[in-house]
Parts: structure tokens; C-alpha cells; sequence
């Protein structure tokens, strides 16, 4: 696992295609906006393991 520090506009690109950029921070929360092909699903952890991890 990779861990980045990163400041409100800045961002990481997962290959060419998925820009992971934080957008704004408050109170401790954390907050991303995730650009990537519409064939790319994009799941929040919860859905993921509730729907795929059992398969």
C-alpha cells in the first residue's frame, strides 16, 4: 500500500487514466474527487465488500 500526504487541488494519477484529487478538507474529514473512464467502477469500500468480497 502506497500512502501519500497530499493539500486541497493537489492530486495523484493511477496510470493515464485516474486522476485522485482532494477537493477540500474540514474538520479532519476528507474529501476526493475521482476522475476515471465510465468502464473504470469506482465503489466506496462498504458496497465492495457487501457486494464483491464474498464472491
Amino acid at each position: 500500500m502506497l500512502v501519500l500526504g497530499r493539500k486541497p487541488g493537489e492530486y495523484v494519477m493511477i496510470g493515464h487514466d485516474v486522476k485522485v484529487q482532494v477537493v477540500r478538507t474540514k474538520d479532519g474529514d476528507l474529501r476526493l474527487a475521482i476522475d476515471a473512464p465510465k468502464e473504470i467502477p469506482i465503489l466506496r469500500g462498504e458496497v465492495y465488500e457487501a457486494d464483491y468480497a464474498s464472491r
